[in-house]
């Protein structure tokens, strides 16, 4: 049981009378941007497997205690 051609313009005509062309178009757009930069960010993280040559940083937490029921904490970068 499958759909038929005209339960699919059946179903189109109901989808755009919904939701209007305007913001069928804008969901297109932002799809299409997003398959787009996912390409994209997949192409970049296979040219750029190679590993780093420097040390990430080490962060190193300190606390500031203004009172005694709360507790901040600031985090600096270790030379």
């Amino acid at each position: 049981m499958g759909f038929s051609t005209t339960h699919l313009i059946i179903f189109l005509v109901i989808i755009i009378v919904i939701f209007g062309t305007k913001k069928l178009r804008n969901i297109g757009s932002d799809l299409g941007g997003a398959v787009k930069g996912f390409k994209d960010g997949m192409k970049e993280g296979s040219s750029t497997d190679k590993p780093a040559d420097t040390a990430a940083p080490t962060l190193v937490a300190t606390e500031k205690t203004e009172s005694k029921s709360t507790i901040d904490v600031e985090a600096k970068v270790k030379n």
